[in-house]
């Protein structure tokens, strides 16, 4: 049976071919009756456009690259899952990669989807400061979204970006203000934005409250359950352990409460846990976990319809949108006596309240419980 042609449903249909090219290579300048009648002929004579022809005569694919740097980390399956529900939205589909947070597989698959001709390209990649992957970008002829990567010798990328520095920023005080000075941060390398942006925030808190932070609480380590672990053993056989983890990403928060368990430690009440992301285990765990938050299927919307927007431009800018961050405060979370600085077991738990860095909502206020007006994260 030979193959139909798009001049075969033309003739069924009635219109020129120019009609059926126009409407099925997705132009605007179709009518919704034209569109609806061309697409009803396909569907008839069950006619399937040829894609690979179809791209060389418009010299576009209608596809998107999309690398993530780890595909084992839930974050990205909320990011991943709100980039393709808009792209599909706006007729493009999502090819996904994985480095595997390898900078050199992130050239390779950089190169791998270059290759298949996208349209556009979406990066997480595994390190914002390798001059390796400078190099590969700027080979690159097609639009890119950076997602909470900052690429500083490249500002015309545009990016979608997480406020993790206000985010940290409120945390950390929030822990200082019922006591906590030993403040453990283990975080991921510090070749990654979000990273930097976390100990910035980190410091400022105790700048802002008078505090000395001790350094020698702070370290960086690879994102994974086996690095939390170990360090957080190091943190606790200190002659003064900390009295508060915070965990740089839920990989290594898995880590850390392993390590919690192993010493029969309990989270809440011997030493209190924040993390950074929300996944299921932050929720689930008992105690639930306090986490400094970010809308994943928000990022990734924003960074498709970012994205969509460039691609279909005569004369595309960049553009920078900076997203906020939310703590929501569990019961993972103790207050310290003035005078011991040893946890104090309640009966009743914490509520559960909600800080964010954005303007709307108000933000929460943990001791006054009193609205507070939190500066606005939006940037263009």
């Amino acid at each position: 049976m030979s193959k139909l042609t798009m001049k075969e449903v033309a003739l069924h249909a009635g219109v020129a071919l120019s009609s059926v090219s126009r409407v099925l290579n997705g132009h605007d300048d179709v009518s919704e009756k034209m569109r609806q009648k061309v697409l009803n002929t396909c569907d008839e004579l069950g006619y399937e456009p040829n894609l690979l022809a179809s791209s060389l005569r418009s010299g576009t694919t209608r596809t998107v690259g999309f690398l993530i740097s780890a595909i084992s980390n839930p974050l990205y399956g909320g990011i991943a899952w709100g980039a393709e529900r808009t792209l599909d939205l706006s007729g493009y589909a999502m090819i996904l990669a994985n480095s595997a947070s390898d900078p050199q597989r992130d050239i390779e698959m950089i190169r791998l989807l270059k290759q298949r001709r996208v349209d556009g390209l979406i990066l997480t990649v595994a390190d914002d400061q390798s001059s390796d992957i400078y190099n590969e970008l700027t080979k690159i002829q097609v639009p890119i979204v950076l997602i909470d990567r900052e690429v500083t010798r490249m500002p015309e990328l545009s990016a979608i970006l997480s406020d993790h520095a206000s985010g940290m920023k409120i945390a950390v005080e929030h822990l200082i203000k019922i006591n906590h000075k030993k403040i453990a941060l283990i975080c991921g390398p510090e070749s990654l934005r979000a990273n930097r942006e976390r100990l910035s925030g980190l410091r400022e808190a105790f700048n802002s409250t008078g505090t000395k932070y001790d350094n020698s609480l702070y370290h960086q380590v690879k994102y994974s359950p086996e690095e939390g672990e170990c360090i957080t053993n190091s943190l606790l056989e200190r002659s003064e352990p900390p009295t508060a983890i915070i965990c740089g990403g839920n990989l290594l928060l898995l880590g850390v409460l392993r390590a919690l368990k192993q010493k029969n430690l309990k989270v809440g009440e011997d030493i209190s846990v924040i993390s950074c992301d929300e996944v299921p285990l932050t929720e689930l765990h008992t105690p639930a976990i306090s986490v400094i938050a970010r809308d994943t299927s928000k990022i990734g919307e924003s960074a498709a319809s970012l994205l969509v927007n460039q691609m279909n431009a005569k004369n595309p800018t960049s553009r920078i949108i900076e997203l906020p961050t939310v703590f929501h405060i569990r019961d993972s979370i103790k207050s310290l006596s003035h005078r011991t600085h040893k946890p104090i077991f309640r009966n009743q738990s914490i509520p559960s309240l909600t800080i964010s860095t954005s303007s709307q909502p108000l933000g929460i206020d943990p001791i006054s419980t009193h609205a507070i007006p939190l500066k606005p994260s939006f940037n263009s």
